[in-house]
Protein backbone atom coordinates (compact mmCIF):
# COMPACT_ATOMS: atom_id res chain seq x y z
CA UNK A 1 0.00 0.00 0.00
CA UNK A 2 2.93 2.54 0.95
CA UNK A 3 3.88 1.70 -2.95
CA UNK A 4 0.57 2.24 -4.65
CA UNK A 5 0.30 5.53 -2.29
CA UNK A 6 3.82 7.02 -3.62
CA UNK A 7 2.68 5.94 -7.04
CA UNK A 8 -0.59 7.86 -7.33
CA UNK A 9 1.44 10.43 -6.15
CA UNK A 10 3.48 10.14 -8.75
CA UNK A 11 1.52 9.44 -12.22
CA UNK A 12 4.54 9.50 -14.42
CA UNK A 13 6.31 6.75 -12.25
CA UNK A 14 2.55 5.20 -12.05
CA UNK A 15 1.46 4.96 -15.75
CA UNK A 16 4.77 3.80 -17.02
CA UNK A 17 4.98 0.72 -14.45
CA UNK A 18 1.22 0.00 -16.20
CA UNK A 19 2.82 0.50 -19.27
CA UNK A 20 5.31 -1.76 -18.45
CA UNK A 21 2.99 -4.59 -16.86
CA UNK A 22 0.36 -4.70 -19.87
CA UNK A 23 3.72 -5.24 -22.14
CA UNK A 24 5.05 -8.47 -20.10
CA UNK A 25 1.09 -9.52 -20.16
CA UNK A 26 1.42 -8.94 -24.24
CA UNK A 27 -1.64 -6.10 -23.88
CA UNK A 28 0.26 -3.86 -26.37
CA UNK A 29 -2.86 -1.62 -26.85
CA UNK A 30 -3.37 -0.81 -23.26
CA UNK A 31 0.53 -0.29 -22.82
CA UNK A 32 0.60 1.90 -25.35
CA UNK A 33 -2.40 4.26 -24.10
CA UNK A 34 -0.44 3.72 -20.35
CA UNK A 35 2.49 5.29 -22.04
CA UNK A 36 0.73 8.20 -23.13
CA UNK A 37 -0.46 8.88 -19.94
CA UNK A 38 2.88 8.58 -18.40
CA UNK A 39 4.07 11.35 -21.26
CA UNK A 40 1.64 13.33 -20.15
CA UNK A 41 3.02 13.86 -17.21
CA UNK A 42 6.77 14.76 -18.32
CA UNK A 43 7.50 11.04 -18.25
CA UNK A 44 10.43 11.13 -20.76
CA UNK A 45 10.85 6.82 -20.77
CA UNK A 46 7.70 6.61 -21.76
CA UNK A 47 7.68 8.58 -24.50
CA UNK A 48 10.26 6.78 -25.39
CA UNK A 49 7.99 3.61 -25.12
CA UNK A 50 5.77 5.68 -27.30
CA UNK A 51 8.03 6.07 -30.00
CA UNK A 52 9.23 2.39 -30.53
CA UNK A 53 5.84 1.39 -30.59
CA UNK A 54 5.10 3.97 -33.32
CA UNK A 55 8.46 2.95 -35.15
CA UNK A 56 7.35 -0.91 -35.11
CA UNK A 57 3.80 -0.57 -35.24
CA UNK A 58 3.18 -2.31 -31.76
CA UNK A 59 -0.20 -1.68 -29.96
CA UNK A 60 -0.64 1.00 -33.07
CA UNK A 61 -0.27 1.33 -36.21
CA UNK A 62 2.73 2.36 -37.55
CA UNK A 63 3.96 5.38 -38.26
CA UNK A 64 7.57 6.45 -38.37
CA UNK A 65 7.16 10.05 -38.65
CA UNK A 66 5.10 10.38 -35.41
CA UNK A 67 7.73 7.64 -34.19
CA UNK A 68 10.66 10.37 -34.66
CA UNK A 69 8.08 13.21 -32.78
CA UNK A 70 7.95 11.15 -29.94
CA UNK A 71 11.75 10.45 -29.77
CA UNK A 72 12.28 14.05 -29.65
CA UNK A 73 10.28 14.51 -27.17
CA UNK A 74 12.33 11.86 -25.33
CA UNK A 75 14.95 13.39 -26.17
CA UNK A 76 14.15 16.58 -24.87
CA UNK A 77 16.64 16.79 -22.05
CA UNK A 78 19.49 15.63 -23.51
CA UNK A 79 19.30 11.57 -22.64
CA UNK A 80 22.26 10.05 -24.27
CA UNK A 81 20.07 6.70 -25.26
CA UNK A 82 16.84 8.79 -26.48
CA UNK A 83 19.45 11.23 -28.68
CA UNK A 84 20.90 8.19 -30.15
CA UNK A 85 17.79 6.94 -30.98
CA UNK A 86 16.12 9.79 -32.35
CA UNK A 87 18.98 10.46 -34.78
CA UNK A 88 18.61 6.88 -36.12
CA UNK A 89 15.04 7.55 -36.84
CA UNK A 90 15.63 10.77 -38.61
CA UNK A 91 17.82 9.15 -41.02
CA UNK A 92 15.38 6.68 -41.82
CA UNK A 93 12.77 9.58 -42.48
CA UNK A 94 12.97 10.43 -46.23
CA UNK A 95 12.32 14.57 -47.44
CA UNK A 96 8.27 14.70 -47.21
CA UNK A 97 8.66 12.49 -43.88
CA UNK A 98 10.69 15.25 -42.04
CA UNK A 99 8.33 17.73 -43.31
CA UNK A 100 5.54 16.23 -41.57
CA UNK A 101 7.29 15.48 -38.66
CA UNK A 102 8.39 19.14 -38.03
CA UNK A 103 4.74 20.47 -38.70
CA UNK A 104 2.83 17.46 -36.93
CA UNK A 105 5.86 17.91 -34.30
CA UNK A 106 4.34 21.41 -32.64
CA UNK A 107 1.04 19.73 -32.49
CA UNK A 108 2.79 16.95 -29.61
CA UNK A 109 5.26 19.58 -28.46
CA UNK A 110 2.42 21.90 -27.05
CA UNK A 111 0.89 19.15 -25.71
CA UNK A 112 3.88 16.84 -24.06
CA UNK A 113 7.10 18.95 -23.77
CA UNK A 114 8.36 19.62 -21.01
CA UNK A 115 7.20 23.26 -20.66
CA UNK A 116 3.24 21.95 -21.06
CA UNK A 117 3.84 18.77 -18.93
CA UNK A 118 6.22 19.74 -16.05
CA UNK A 119 3.81 22.22 -14.84
CA UNK A 120 1.26 19.41 -14.59
CA UNK A 121 3.29 17.07 -12.49
CA UNK A 122 4.40 19.69 -10.15
CA UNK A 123 0.98 20.27 -9.38
CA UNK A 124 0.63 16.53 -8.51
CA UNK A 125 3.10 16.52 -6.29
CA UNK A 126 2.48 19.60 -4.37
CA UNK A 127 -1.02 18.31 -3.40
CA UNK A 128 -0.31 14.88 -2.97
CA UNK A 129 2.46 16.03 -0.73
CA UNK A 130 0.31 18.02 1.16
CA UNK A 131 -2.17 15.18 1.42
CA UNK A 132 0.26 12.55 2.91
CA UNK A 133 1.70 15.03 4.86
CA UNK A 134 -1.79 15.94 6.56
CA UNK A 135 -2.91 11.98 6.54
CA UNK A 136 -0.11 11.34 8.70
CA UNK A 137 0.95 8.05 7.08
CA UNK A 138 3.11 6.78 10.01
CA UNK A 139 6.52 5.06 10.13
CA UNK A 140 7.86 3.82 6.52
CA UNK A 141 11.52 3.16 7.74
CA UNK A 142 11.26 -0.50 7.24
CA UNK A 143 9.19 -0.30 3.95
CA UNK A 144 10.00 -0.44 0.54
CA UNK A 145 8.89 1.54 -2.45
CA UNK A 146 9.40 -0.34 -5.74
CA UNK A 147 8.93 1.72 -9.01
CA UNK A 148 10.55 1.26 -13.06
CA UNK A 149 14.16 2.35 -13.41
CA UNK A 150 16.07 1.64 -16.59
CA UNK A 151 17.49 -1.58 -15.12
CA UNK A 152 14.08 -2.58 -14.51
CA UNK A 153 12.30 -2.38 -11.42
CA UNK A 154 14.02 -0.22 -8.46
CA UNK A 155 13.63 -0.07 -4.43
CA UNK A 156 13.32 3.43 -2.58
CA UNK A 157 13.87 2.44 0.98
CA UNK A 158 10.59 3.58 3.15
CA UNK A 159 12.42 5.74 5.09
CA UNK A 160 13.12 8.09 1.98
CA UNK A 161 9.33 8.50 1.40
CA UNK A 162 9.03 12.42 2.49
CA UNK A 163 12.68 13.36 0.63
CA UNK A 164 12.37 16.60 -1.28
CA UNK A 165 14.16 15.15 -4.15
CA UNK A 166 11.03 12.89 -4.69
CA UNK A 167 8.44 16.04 -3.82
CA UNK A 168 10.51 18.98 -5.24
CA UNK A 169 9.60 19.96 -9.12
CA UNK A 170 13.23 20.61 -9.76
CA UNK A 171 14.87 18.08 -7.41
CA UNK A 172 12.39 15.51 -9.12
CA UNK A 173 13.85 15.83 -12.31
CA UNK A 174 16.99 16.47 -11.30
CA UNK A 175 17.11 12.88 -9.83
CA UNK A 176 15.68 11.39 -13.07
CA UNK A 177 18.25 13.00 -15.15
CA UNK A 178 20.62 11.11 -12.54
CA UNK A 179 19.55 7.86 -13.52
CA UNK A 180 18.64 8.77 -17.47
CA UNK A 181 21.61 11.55 -19.07
CA UNK A 182 23.48 8.33 -19.00
CA UNK A 183 22.37 4.28 -17.69
CA UNK A 184 24.05 2.48 -16.14
CA UNK A 185 22.81 -0.24 -17.69
CA UNK A 186 23.57 -1.51 -21.80
CA UNK A 187 20.14 -0.74 -22.83
CA UNK A 188 17.08 1.23 -21.85
CA UNK A 189 13.65 -0.56 -22.10
CA UNK A 190 13.17 1.35 -25.44
CA UNK A 191 15.62 -1.02 -27.30
CA UNK A 192 19.08 -1.08 -28.52
CA UNK A 193 21.11 2.19 -28.12
CA UNK A 194 22.99 4.27 -30.85
CA UNK A 195 25.76 6.47 -29.25
CA UNK A 196 24.57 9.97 -29.87
CA UNK A 197 27.70 12.04 -31.54
CA UNK A 198 29.50 14.44 -29.40
CA UNK A 199 27.33 17.68 -31.29
CA UNK A 200 24.24 15.97 -31.50
CA UNK A 201 21.74 18.55 -32.65
CA UNK A 202 19.09 20.52 -30.95
CA UNK A 203 15.12 19.38 -31.63
CA UNK A 204 14.19 20.55 -35.17
CA UNK A 205 10.97 21.20 -33.82
CA UNK A 206 10.25 24.68 -33.34
CA UNK A 207 9.06 25.86 -30.18
CA UNK A 208 5.36 25.75 -29.11
CA UNK A 209 2.84 27.48 -26.69
CA UNK A 210 2.47 24.42 -24.07
CA UNK A 211 -0.95 23.73 -23.89
CA UNK A 212 -0.85 22.42 -19.78
CA UNK A 213 -4.21 22.00 -19.54
CA UNK A 214 -4.80 19.96 -22.57
CA UNK A 215 -7.12 16.86 -22.53
CA UNK A 216 -5.34 13.79 -20.38
CA UNK A 217 -5.42 10.40 -22.25
CA UNK A 218 -7.39 8.16 -21.15
CA UNK A 219 -6.90 4.68 -19.91
CA UNK A 220 -8.14 1.65 -18.48
CA UNK A 221 -8.93 1.62 -15.12
CA UNK A 222 -6.55 -0.42 -12.42
CA UNK A 223 -7.79 -1.48 -8.89
CA UNK A 224 -6.10 0.42 -5.68
CA UNK A 225 -2.47 -1.58 -5.68
CA UNK A 226 -1.63 0.18 -9.12
CA UNK A 227 -1.37 -3.28 -10.87
CA UNK A 228 -5.32 -4.14 -11.28
CA UNK A 229 -6.79 -4.42 -15.04
CA UNK A 230 -10.12 -3.71 -14.23
CA UNK A 231 -11.53 -1.67 -18.24
CA UNK A 232 -13.50 1.43 -18.02
CA UNK A 233 -17.46 1.46 -17.09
Amino acid sequence: MLSAGFLSAHPDLRYRLLGLNKMEQGEHEDAFRFFQRAAYYADKPSQGMVAEMLWNGQGTQKDPVLAYVWMDLAAERGYSGFLGLRERYWKALNEADRTRAIEEGQTLYAKYGDAASQPRLARVLGREKRRMTGSRTGFTGNLKIYVPGPGGIEQIDGSKFYDERYWDPKQYQAWHDSIWMKPRVGQVTVGEIEQAREQTPASRIPDTVPEIDAQEPETPETDETGLGSRKDG
